[in-house]
């Protein structure tokens, strides 16, 4: 099975300048876990809403919550993402992602084309998804 079958796409990506409350949006209203860092469309870094959660104060969106903590939604992505993420490529096979999952113990894995640009992502969620579906008999 390709890569290219299972993976998310189009990604939704963030710069590296974008303020941690643009990550936080998103995540807020979609079902997304990762995005992708890009600068003039090249992959630069992964954002995980761990990330996110890392950073900003936990009484963000609280009663308890005070300037000091919404003021932690200022920083930038650049400050907490995670630089040279480990990718595959689209044209790669599920048993390579699984490999590189393994090896470095990492939750999703950018997806590229021939050309370097991201094109979709991956996650050990889409794995399981794709190993638990039905396969079509021949």
């Amino acid at each position: 099975m390709n890569i290219s079958s299972i993976m998310s796409s189009p990604v939704v990506t963030v710069e590296l300048d974008d303020d941690l409350s643009v990550v936080n949006e998103i995540f807020s209203n979609t079902k997304f876990h990762h995005l992708l860092v890009v600068e003039e469309d090249r992959l630069i870094g992964v954002v995980s809403d761990r990330d996110l959660l890392k950073a900003i104060s936990p009484r963000v969106g609280t009663a308890a919550e005070e300037p000091s903590d919404t003021a932690t939604l200022n920083k930038k992505v650049h400050q907490v993402m995670t630089r040279k993420p480990i990718c595959i490529r689209q044209e790669d096979n599920l048993y390579r992602a699984v490999d590189l999952f393994i090896e470095h113990n990492i939750s999703c894995l950018p997806v590229l084309d021939k050309d370097q640009l991201p094109v979709g992502i991956i996650s050990w969620r889409d794995l399981l998804k794709a190993i638990k579906k039905p396969r079509p008999v021949e």
